[in-house]
């Protein structure tokens, strides 16, 4: 799974974009209601395992998927707006439920380019 962006804010939203579309379409999911998550690591890429552990966490104990992602990183510090909906079988056909984020292929880097990187691999 991997996001990218033109900072390391977007790059992380935009894996949680990704984690999101492993169950399912993104853009099946209404913004209807939306969470708070907070982590702090000080390692970044540490910090991306936390921050996709956070959403896989609201997603189950919530019953609810997620289709936007506003994240703030100052630091060690991650705050984030998760916006979704309950889970609805019918119309989100949920192929997989994602149990967690691990640390293989675990990267956070900015590219040469100026864009950010984040990925690792999902265990589902």
């Amino acid at each position: 799974m991997r996001g990218t962006g033109s900072s390391q804010s977007e790059a992380f939203a935009n894996a949680a974009i990704a984690l999101t579309a492993v169950v399912t379409d993104p853009r099946s999911v209404r913004p209807l209601l939306s969470v708070h998550v907070e982590c702090a690591l000080a390692d970044p890429e540490l910090l991306l395992c936390e921050w996709l552990n956070a959403v896989v966490y609201e997603m189950a104990t919530r019953h609810m998927l997620f289709s936007g992602f506003e994240v703030h990183i100052d630091g060690a510090r991650l705050h984030a707006r998760l916006v979704g909906e309950p889970v609805d079988v019918e119309r989100h056909a949920p192929a997989v439920e994602v149990k967690g984020a691990t640390l293989t292929e675990l990267a956070v880097r900015r590219n040469v380019d100026g864009t950010w990187l984040a990925q690792c691999v999902l265990d589902v």
